[in-house]
Protein backbone atom coordinates (compact mmCIF):
# COMPACT_ATOMS: atom_id res chain seq x y z
CA UNK A 1 0.00 0.00 0.00
CA UNK A 2 1.19 3.53 -1.36
CA UNK A 3 1.69 5.71 2.50
CA UNK A 4 -0.21 9.13 1.69
CA UNK A 5 1.65 12.30 1.67
CA UNK A 6 1.95 14.52 5.16
CA UNK A 7 -1.63 15.86 6.13
CA UNK A 8 -3.51 13.32 2.87
CA UNK A 9 -6.22 10.92 3.58
CA UNK A 10 -5.72 7.95 1.12
CA UNK A 11 -9.15 6.69 0.09
CA UNK A 12 -11.31 9.28 2.00
CA UNK A 13 -14.77 8.02 1.07
CA UNK A 14 -14.24 5.44 3.93
CA UNK A 15 -15.05 7.21 6.72
CA UNK A 16 -17.59 10.06 5.31
CA UNK A 17 -19.89 8.39 6.79
CA UNK A 18 -18.26 9.47 10.60
CA UNK A 19 -17.09 5.87 11.70
CA UNK A 20 -14.19 3.72 10.34
CA UNK A 21 -16.05 0.44 9.20
CA UNK A 22 -13.89 -2.90 9.54
CA UNK A 23 -14.71 -6.36 8.68
CA UNK A 24 -13.38 -9.44 10.18
CA UNK A 25 -14.16 -12.71 8.41
CA UNK A 26 -15.07 -16.08 10.25
CA UNK A 27 -13.65 -19.43 9.00
CA UNK A 28 -15.06 -21.49 6.11
CA UNK A 29 -18.14 -23.14 6.96
CA UNK A 30 -20.65 -24.78 4.76
CA UNK A 31 -24.42 -23.91 5.26
CA UNK A 32 -26.67 -26.24 7.17
CA UNK A 33 -29.47 -25.94 5.17
CA UNK A 34 -26.86 -26.76 1.62
CA UNK A 35 -25.40 -24.39 -0.78
CA UNK A 36 -27.81 -22.05 -3.16
CA UNK A 37 -27.28 -22.60 -6.62
CA UNK A 38 -25.58 -19.12 -7.07
CA UNK A 39 -22.77 -19.49 -4.56
CA UNK A 40 -19.77 -20.95 -4.84
CA UNK A 41 -18.10 -23.51 -2.88
CA UNK A 42 -14.52 -23.16 -3.09
CA UNK A 43 -13.36 -23.77 0.15
CA UNK A 44 -13.35 -20.50 1.46
CA UNK A 45 -16.40 -18.80 3.94
CA UNK A 46 -19.52 -19.34 1.81
CA UNK A 47 -20.51 -17.02 -1.42
CA UNK A 48 -17.05 -15.60 -1.40
CA UNK A 49 -13.98 -16.77 -3.96
CA UNK A 50 -10.44 -16.79 -2.46
CA UNK A 51 -9.41 -13.25 -3.95
CA UNK A 52 -12.04 -11.94 -2.51
CA UNK A 53 -10.22 -8.67 -0.64
CA UNK A 54 -11.46 -9.71 3.08
CA UNK A 55 -10.87 -13.20 2.68
CA UNK A 56 -6.87 -12.90 1.39
CA UNK A 57 -6.76 -11.09 4.59
CA UNK A 58 -8.43 -13.12 6.53
CA UNK A 59 -6.57 -16.50 4.91
CA UNK A 60 -3.14 -14.94 5.82
CA UNK A 61 -4.14 -14.32 9.36
CA UNK A 62 -5.63 -18.07 9.61
CA UNK A 63 -9.31 -16.22 10.41
CA UNK A 64 -8.06 -15.30 13.70
CA UNK A 65 -10.38 -12.02 14.78
CA UNK A 66 -7.72 -10.43 16.61
CA UNK A 67 -4.59 -10.30 13.85
CA UNK A 68 -7.44 -9.28 11.52
CA UNK A 69 -8.79 -6.72 13.49
CA UNK A 70 -5.68 -5.17 14.45
CA UNK A 71 -4.31 -5.60 10.76
CA UNK A 72 -7.02 -3.10 9.70
CA UNK A 73 -6.89 -1.06 12.24
CA UNK A 74 -2.92 -0.27 11.32
CA UNK A 75 -4.18 0.13 8.02
CA UNK A 76 -6.20 2.80 8.95
CA UNK A 77 -3.62 4.12 10.59
CA UNK A 78 -1.59 4.56 7.79
CA UNK A 79 -3.90 6.03 5.51
CA UNK A 80 -4.66 8.64 8.28
CA UNK A 81 -7.83 7.49 9.32
CA UNK A 82 -9.31 8.22 12.45
CA UNK A 83 -9.66 4.98 14.61
CA UNK A 84 -11.47 6.24 17.86
CA UNK A 85 -15.08 5.08 16.61
CA UNK A 86 -15.09 1.60 14.67
CA UNK A 87 -18.27 0.37 13.13
CA UNK A 88 -17.11 -3.72 13.34
CA UNK A 89 -19.08 -5.61 10.22
CA UNK A 90 -18.92 -9.70 11.38
CA UNK A 91 -18.47 -11.27 7.58
CA UNK A 92 -18.19 -14.70 6.26
CA UNK A 93 -21.58 -16.72 6.17
CA UNK A 94 -24.34 -17.65 8.62
CA UNK A 95 -22.50 -16.13 11.84
CA UNK A 96 -25.23 -17.65 13.88
CA UNK A 97 -24.92 -21.15 12.76
CA UNK A 98 -20.99 -21.47 14.55
CA UNK A 99 -21.12 -23.24 17.71
CA UNK A 100 -21.92 -20.98 20.05
CA UNK A 101 -18.53 -21.26 22.03
CA UNK A 102 -17.21 -20.21 18.92
CA UNK A 103 -19.17 -17.00 18.19
CA UNK A 104 -18.16 -15.92 21.66
CA UNK A 105 -14.70 -16.32 21.74
CA UNK A 106 -14.54 -14.49 18.12
CA UNK A 107 -16.55 -11.81 19.43
CA UNK A 108 -14.18 -11.39 22.23
CA UNK A 109 -10.82 -11.19 20.31
CA UNK A 110 -12.62 -8.78 18.48
CA UNK A 111 -12.99 -6.54 21.70
CA UNK A 112 -9.62 -7.52 22.78
CA UNK A 113 -8.45 -6.31 19.34
CA UNK A 114 -10.17 -3.17 19.88
CA UNK A 115 -8.83 -2.22 23.71
CA UNK A 116 -5.41 -3.39 22.53
CA UNK A 117 -5.51 -5.68 25.63
CA UNK A 118 -6.65 -10.06 26.28
CA UNK A 119 -9.66 -9.85 28.95
CA UNK A 120 -10.07 -12.70 31.19
CA UNK A 121 -13.75 -12.76 29.63
CA UNK A 122 -16.28 -11.35 26.82
CA UNK A 123 -17.89 -9.29 29.98
CA UNK A 124 -14.75 -7.78 30.73
CA UNK A 125 -13.92 -6.89 27.37
CA UNK A 126 -16.97 -5.40 26.74
CA UNK A 127 -16.85 -3.24 29.93
CA UNK A 128 -13.46 -2.30 28.88
CA UNK A 129 -14.12 -0.85 25.26
CA UNK A 130 -16.77 1.56 26.42
CA UNK A 131 -13.42 3.85 27.59
CA UNK A 132 -11.20 2.20 25.07
CA UNK A 133 -9.58 4.40 22.42
CA UNK A 134 -10.54 2.15 19.63
CA UNK A 135 -14.24 1.86 21.13
CA UNK A 136 -16.87 -0.24 18.73
CA UNK A 137 -19.37 2.44 18.52
CA UNK A 138 -21.81 -0.07 16.09
CA UNK A 139 -21.53 -3.80 15.22
CA UNK A 140 -23.10 -5.67 12.33
CA UNK A 141 -23.80 -9.59 12.31
CA UNK A 142 -24.82 -10.72 8.96
CA UNK A 143 -26.90 -13.67 9.16
CA UNK A 144 -29.91 -15.16 6.98
CA UNK A 145 -33.75 -14.67 7.69
CA UNK A 146 -33.94 -18.28 9.57
CA UNK A 147 -31.46 -17.71 12.03
CA UNK A 148 -33.23 -14.45 13.60
CA UNK A 149 -34.71 -16.71 16.74
CA UNK A 150 -35.62 -14.48 20.21
CA UNK A 151 -32.24 -16.47 21.48
CA UNK A 152 -30.72 -15.39 18.59
CA UNK A 153 -31.38 -11.88 19.13
CA UNK A 154 -30.48 -11.91 22.61
CA UNK A 155 -27.20 -13.36 21.70
CA UNK A 156 -26.87 -10.57 19.68
CA UNK A 157 -27.71 -8.11 21.84
CA UNK A 158 -25.41 -9.62 24.29
CA UNK A 159 -22.80 -8.31 22.24
CA UNK A 160 -23.58 -5.02 21.74
CA UNK A 161 -25.00 -5.27 18.24
CA UNK A 162 -26.86 -2.35 16.51
CA UNK A 163 -27.32 -3.94 13.44
CA UNK A 164 -28.65 -6.93 11.56
CA UNK A 165 -28.12 -7.57 7.68
CA UNK A 166 -30.21 -10.35 6.27
CA UNK A 167 -29.75 -12.47 3.24
CA UNK A 168 -33.10 -11.72 1.66
CA UNK A 169 -31.95 -12.21 -1.92
CA UNK A 170 -35.88 -11.81 -3.10
CA UNK A 171 -39.36 -12.25 -2.14
CA UNK A 172 -41.04 -14.99 -4.15
CA UNK A 173 -41.08 -18.56 -2.56
CA UNK A 174 -40.80 -20.11 -5.78
CA UNK A 175 -37.68 -18.99 -6.57
CA UNK A 176 -36.20 -19.85 -3.03
CA UNK A 177 -37.40 -23.20 -3.85
CA UNK A 178 -35.37 -23.57 -7.42
CA UNK A 179 -32.28 -21.62 -6.07
CA UNK A 180 -32.31 -23.77 -2.60
CA UNK A 181 -32.40 -21.23 -0.15
CA UNK A 182 -33.63 -23.10 2.03
CA UNK A 183 -36.53 -20.38 3.88
CA UNK A 184 -39.14 -18.77 2.85
CA UNK A 185 -40.64 -15.22 2.39
CA UNK A 186 -42.67 -15.63 5.82
CA UNK A 187 -39.29 -16.29 7.54
CA UNK A 188 -38.54 -12.60 5.95
CA UNK A 189 -41.75 -11.26 7.54
CA UNK A 190 -40.65 -12.79 11.13
CA UNK A 191 -37.01 -12.05 11.51
CA UNK A 192 -37.73 -8.43 9.95
CA UNK A 193 -40.40 -7.83 12.82
CA UNK A 194 -38.51 -9.57 15.47
CA UNK A 195 -35.40 -7.69 14.69
CA UNK A 196 -37.10 -4.21 14.38
CA UNK A 197 -38.77 -4.86 18.05
CA UNK A 198 -35.50 -5.51 19.70
CA UNK A 199 -34.27 -2.29 18.42
CA UNK A 200 -31.71 -3.47 15.32
CA UNK A 201 -31.06 -1.33 12.74
CA UNK A 202 -32.19 -4.14 9.57
CA UNK A 203 -30.18 -4.40 6.20
CA UNK A 204 -31.39 -6.38 3.69
CA UNK A 205 -29.36 -8.32 0.81
CA UNK A 206 -31.21 -7.99 -2.66
CA UNK A 207 -30.03 -9.84 -5.74
CA UNK A 208 -31.55 -8.95 -9.59
CA UNK A 209 -31.56 -11.47 -12.51
CA UNK A 210 -32.17 -14.73 -10.20
CA UNK A 211 -33.15 -17.60 -12.13
CA UNK A 212 -37.15 -17.27 -13.11
CA UNK A 213 -36.96 -13.84 -12.64
CA UNK A 214 -36.86 -11.00 -15.32
CA UNK A 215 -36.38 -7.09 -14.73
CA UNK A 216 -39.39 -6.48 -14.39
CA UNK A 217 -40.61 -8.41 -11.93
CA UNK A 218 -37.16 -7.30 -10.07
CA UNK A 219 -38.81 -4.02 -10.23
CA UNK A 220 -42.13 -4.75 -8.80
CA UNK A 221 -40.29 -6.77 -6.08
CA UNK A 222 -38.65 -3.43 -4.98
CA UNK A 223 -41.56 -1.57 -4.92
CA UNK A 224 -43.21 -4.32 -3.20
CA UNK A 225 -40.23 -3.60 -0.64
CA UNK A 226 -41.33 -0.37 0.35
CA UNK A 227 -45.27 -0.27 0.18
CA UNK A 228 -45.87 -3.71 2.38
CA UNK A 229 -44.99 -2.58 5.89
CA UNK A 230 -43.49 -6.33 6.53
CA UNK A 231 -40.63 -5.51 4.95
CA UNK A 232 -39.46 -1.39 4.57
CA UNK A 233 -35.73 -1.87 5.23
CA UNK A 234 -33.37 0.44 6.61
CA UNK A 235 -30.55 -0.34 4.34
CA UNK A 236 -29.92 -2.47 0.99
CA UNK A 237 -27.17 -4.24 -0.56
CA UNK A 238 -27.72 -4.78 -3.97
CA UNK A 239 -26.23 -7.36 -5.97
CA UNK A 240 -26.87 -8.49 -9.44
CA UNK A 241 -26.90 -11.98 -9.64
CA UNK A 242 -23.59 -13.50 -11.78
CA UNK A 243 -22.09 -16.72 -12.60
CA UNK A 244 -19.06 -18.31 -10.58
CA UNK A 245 -16.97 -20.98 -10.85
CA UNK A 246 -17.89 -23.15 -8.13
CA UNK A 247 -21.46 -22.38 -8.53
CA UNK A 248 -24.08 -24.79 -9.57
CA UNK A 249 -25.60 -21.96 -11.76
CA UNK A 250 -22.63 -22.26 -13.66
CA UNK A 251 -23.64 -25.61 -15.38
CA UNK A 252 -27.33 -24.35 -15.89
CA UNK A 253 -25.24 -21.45 -17.64
CA UNK A 254 -23.37 -23.88 -19.89
CA UNK A 255 -26.49 -25.23 -20.76
CA UNK A 256 -27.99 -22.78 -22.10
CA UNK A 257 -30.89 -22.71 -19.60
CA UNK A 258 -29.36 -18.88 -17.70
CA UNK A 259 -28.32 -16.12 -18.80
CA UNK A 260 -27.41 -13.29 -16.47
CA UNK A 261 -28.38 -9.74 -17.33
CA UNK A 262 -25.99 -7.58 -19.01
CA UNK A 263 -23.97 -4.17 -17.67
CA UNK A 264 -26.98 -1.70 -19.66
CA UNK A 265 -30.04 -3.68 -18.35
CA UNK A 266 -28.60 -3.72 -14.75
CA UNK A 267 -27.77 -0.04 -14.94
CA UNK A 268 -31.49 0.74 -16.43
CA UNK A 269 -32.87 -1.21 -13.82
CA UNK A 270 -31.09 -0.01 -10.79
CA UNK A 271 -31.76 3.63 -11.96
CA UNK A 272 -35.49 3.06 -11.70
CA UNK A 273 -34.47 1.34 -8.15
CA UNK A 274 -33.03 4.24 -6.41
CA UNK A 275 -35.45 6.53 -7.78
CA UNK A 276 -38.43 4.84 -5.47
CA UNK A 277 -36.17 4.15 -2.63
CA UNK A 278 -37.77 6.09 0.52
CA UNK A 279 -35.46 8.78 2.15
CA UNK A 280 -35.43 6.83 5.46
CA UNK A 281 -33.35 3.78 3.67
CA UNK A 282 -29.44 3.81 2.70
CA UNK A 283 -27.99 1.94 -0.07
CA UNK A 284 -24.85 0.31 1.34
CA UNK A 285 -23.03 -1.08 -1.77
CA UNK A 286 -23.86 -2.26 -5.60
CA UNK A 287 -22.08 -4.76 -6.86
CA UNK A 288 -20.01 -7.42 -5.02
CA UNK A 289 -16.20 -6.59 -5.46
CA UNK A 290 -15.37 -10.65 -7.14
CA UNK A 291 -12.03 -11.24 -8.69
CA UNK A 292 -12.76 -11.59 -12.69
CA UNK A 293 -10.35 -14.90 -12.49
CA UNK A 294 -13.50 -16.57 -10.67
CA UNK A 295 -16.48 -14.99 -12.80
CA UNK A 296 -17.44 -16.91 -15.62
CA UNK A 297 -20.68 -14.81 -16.96
CA UNK A 298 -22.34 -11.22 -15.87
CA UNK A 299 -20.93 -7.83 -15.41
CA UNK A 300 -17.32 -7.06 -13.69
CA UNK A 301 -18.19 -3.50 -12.99
CA UNK A 302 -18.06 -3.22 -9.43
CA UNK A 303 -17.76 0.78 -9.84
CA UNK A 304 -21.17 0.38 -11.34
CA UNK A 305 -22.67 2.86 -8.84
CA UNK A 306 -20.75 5.82 -9.67
CA UNK A 307 -21.70 5.36 -13.00
CA UNK A 308 -25.44 5.47 -11.80
CA UNK A 309 -25.01 8.15 -9.43
CA UNK A 310 -23.35 10.31 -12.12
CA UNK A 311 -26.28 9.86 -14.06
CA UNK A 312 -28.86 10.46 -11.55
CA UNK A 313 -27.04 14.05 -10.82
CA UNK A 314 -27.46 15.21 -14.71
CA UNK A 315 -30.39 14.46 -15.00
CA UNK A 316 -30.92 16.37 -11.75
CA UNK A 317 -33.24 13.16 -10.38
CA UNK A 318 -34.50 13.72 -6.73
CA UNK A 319 -33.20 10.73 -4.87
CA UNK A 320 -34.82 10.80 -1.22
CA UNK A 321 -31.80 7.32 -0.39
CA UNK A 322 -29.65 8.37 2.12
CA UNK A 323 -25.87 7.90 1.13
CA UNK A 324 -27.17 9.87 -2.04
CA UNK A 325 -27.83 12.77 0.59
CA UNK A 326 -25.18 12.29 2.95
CA UNK A 327 -22.92 15.30 4.00
CA UNK A 328 -20.03 13.79 3.90
CA UNK A 329 -20.08 12.90 0.01
CA UNK A 330 -21.46 16.53 -0.43
CA UNK A 331 -18.41 17.79 0.75
CA UNK A 332 -16.14 15.79 -1.18
CA UNK A 333 -17.92 16.16 -4.56
CA UNK A 334 -18.11 20.20 -4.33
CA UNK A 335 -18.05 22.14 -7.12
CA UNK A 336 -15.31 24.85 -7.08
CA UNK A 337 -16.41 28.38 -6.06
CA UNK A 338 -20.00 26.51 -4.09
CA UNK A 339 -20.81 26.29 -0.83
CA UNK A 340 -23.31 24.05 1.11
CA UNK A 341 -26.15 25.61 2.69
CA UNK A 342 -25.95 25.24 7.04
CA UNK A 343 -29.17 26.25 7.76
CA UNK A 344 -31.03 23.30 8.96
CA UNK A 345 -34.35 22.10 9.44
CA UNK A 346 -35.23 19.22 11.81
CA UNK A 347 -38.08 16.60 9.09
CA UNK A 348 -39.89 13.88 10.90
CA UNK A 349 -41.23 11.18 8.51
CA UNK A 350 -43.81 9.08 9.83
CA UNK A 351 -44.36 5.18 8.62
CA UNK A 352 -45.81 1.29 9.38
CA UNK A 353 -43.41 -1.22 9.48
CA UNK A 354 -43.26 -4.59 10.75
CA UNK A 355 -46.42 -3.90 13.19
CA UNK A 356 -44.62 -0.78 14.04
CA UNK A 357 -44.85 2.66 13.91
CA UNK A 358 -41.39 3.93 12.90
CA UNK A 359 -40.45 7.70 13.10
CA UNK A 360 -37.71 9.13 10.47
CA UNK A 361 -36.36 12.02 11.64
CA UNK A 362 -33.71 14.04 9.57
CA UNK A 363 -31.38 17.39 9.65
CA UNK A 364 -31.44 18.83 6.39
CA UNK A 365 -30.59 21.70 4.29
CA UNK A 366 -32.94 23.63 1.79
CA UNK A 367 -31.27 21.17 -0.83
CA UNK A 368 -31.96 18.33 1.33
CA UNK A 369 -28.41 17.09 1.71
CA UNK A 370 -28.53 15.06 5.33
CA UNK A 371 -26.28 16.18 7.90
CA UNK A 372 -27.65 13.49 10.59
CA UNK A 373 -30.90 11.35 11.82
CA UNK A 374 -32.62 9.22 14.31
CA UNK A 375 -35.12 6.33 13.87
CA UNK A 376 -37.42 5.80 16.97
CA UNK A 377 -39.42 3.01 16.97
CA UNK A 378 -43.19 2.61 18.70
CA UNK A 379 -44.07 -0.99 19.48
CA UNK A 380 -47.24 -1.29 19.32
CA UNK A 381 -48.20 -4.39 20.79
CA UNK A 382 -45.41 -3.86 24.21
CA UNK A 383 -46.43 -0.25 23.78
CA UNK A 384 -42.62 0.72 24.67
CA UNK A 385 -40.35 2.87 22.65
CA UNK A 386 -36.71 2.73 21.31
CA UNK A 387 -34.05 4.41 19.24
CA UNK A 388 -32.73 2.03 16.84
CA UNK A 389 -30.13 4.47 15.15
CA UNK A 390 -28.97 7.77 15.83
CA UNK A 391 -26.47 8.83 13.27
CA UNK A 392 -24.94 12.35 12.44
CA UNK A 393 -22.96 12.28 9.06
CA UNK A 394 -19.64 14.36 7.86
CA UNK A 395 -16.10 13.45 7.88
CA UNK A 396 -15.20 10.78 10.90
CA UNK A 397 -13.57 12.93 13.94
CA UNK A 398 -11.57 11.81 16.54
CA UNK A 399 -13.27 11.67 20.33
CA UNK A 400 -13.77 15.17 21.82
CA UNK A 401 -12.48 16.54 19.01
CA UNK A 402 -14.57 19.86 17.81
CA UNK A 403 -16.28 20.54 14.72
CA UNK A 404 -15.12 22.47 12.12
CA UNK A 405 -18.62 22.40 10.28
CA UNK A 406 -22.01 21.31 10.88
CA UNK A 407 -21.59 17.46 11.28
CA UNK A 408 -19.96 15.45 13.54
CA UNK A 409 -19.56 16.39 17.62
CA UNK A 410 -21.90 19.95 16.80
CA UNK A 411 -24.99 19.19 19.14
CA UNK A 412 -27.02 17.27 16.16
CA UNK A 413 -27.01 13.94 17.99
CA UNK A 414 -28.24 15.14 20.84
CA UNK A 415 -31.02 17.35 19.41
CA UNK A 416 -32.22 14.33 17.32
CA UNK A 417 -32.50 12.09 20.07
CA UNK A 418 -34.21 15.16 22.51
CA UNK A 419 -36.93 15.06 19.84
CA UNK A 420 -37.42 11.96 19.71
CA UNK A 421 -38.14 12.19 23.61
CA UNK A 422 -40.60 14.45 22.35
CA UNK A 423 -42.66 11.96 20.69
CA UNK A 424 -42.20 9.51 23.21
CA UNK A 425 -44.14 11.58 25.92
CA UNK A 426 -46.88 11.94 23.33
CA UNK A 427 -47.74 8.23 23.07
CA UNK A 428 -47.88 8.35 27.24
CA UNK A 429 -44.82 6.36 27.40
CA UNK A 430 -42.36 6.74 30.43
CA UNK A 431 -39.08 5.33 29.20
CA UNK A 432 -36.91 5.56 26.59
CA UNK A 433 -34.43 2.94 25.28
CA UNK A 434 -32.10 3.48 22.69
CA UNK A 435 -29.52 0.52 21.47
CA UNK A 436 -26.31 1.51 21.59
CA UNK A 437 -23.05 0.17 20.72
CA UNK A 438 -20.72 -0.64 23.91
CA UNK A 439 -18.38 2.20 22.59
CA UNK A 440 -20.93 4.91 22.54
CA UNK A 441 -22.59 4.18 26.11
CA UNK A 442 -20.17 7.03 27.27
CA UNK A 443 -22.11 9.35 24.96
CA UNK A 444 -25.63 8.55 25.98
CA UNK A 445 -24.88 8.80 29.66
CA UNK A 446 -23.89 12.73 29.21
CA UNK A 447 -27.36 13.44 27.95
CA UNK A 448 -29.03 11.05 31.38
CA UNK A 449 -29.41 7.54 29.98
CA UNK A 450 -28.02 4.69 31.97
CA UNK A 451 -27.90 1.13 31.34
CA UNK A 452 -31.24 -0.90 31.45
CA UNK A 453 -31.55 -3.59 34.41
CA UNK A 454 -30.26 -6.12 31.44
CA UNK A 455 -27.67 -4.44 31.01
CA UNK A 456 -28.91 -4.00 27.40
CA UNK A 457 -30.32 -1.00 26.15
CA UNK A 458 -29.62 2.22 27.55
CA UNK A 459 -32.75 4.14 28.88
CA UNK A 460 -33.66 7.03 30.31
CA UNK A 461 -37.41 7.81 32.11
CA UNK A 462 -39.08 10.82 30.72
Amino acid sequence: MQLPKPGEIRKPSKTLAGVSPIAVMCKPKKCKHGTCIYCPSLNVPQSYTPKSPPVLRAAILKYDAFKQLQSRLKAFKLMNHPVDKIELIIMGGNFLEYPTKYQNNFIKKCYDALNNKVSKNLKDALKLNQKAKHRCVALCIETRPDTCTDKDIQKMLSWGTTRVEIGVQCLDDNIYKFVNRGHKVKDVIDASTRLKQAGFKVGYHMMLGLPKSNPKKDMQMFKQLFKDQSFKPDQLKIYPTQVLQGAALAKMYNQGKYHPYSKDDIQELIIKIMKIIPNYCRVMRIMREIAPDFLIAGTTRIDLRRDIEAHLKIKKSKIKEIRFREIGFAIRDLKPGKTINNKLKLKTSKYKSSNGTEYFIEFVNKDNILFGLCRLRINNTSKTAIVREVHVYGKALKIGEKAKFLGQHSGLGKQLIAHAEDITRKYKINSLKIISGIGAREYYKKLGYTLDKNNIYMEKKI
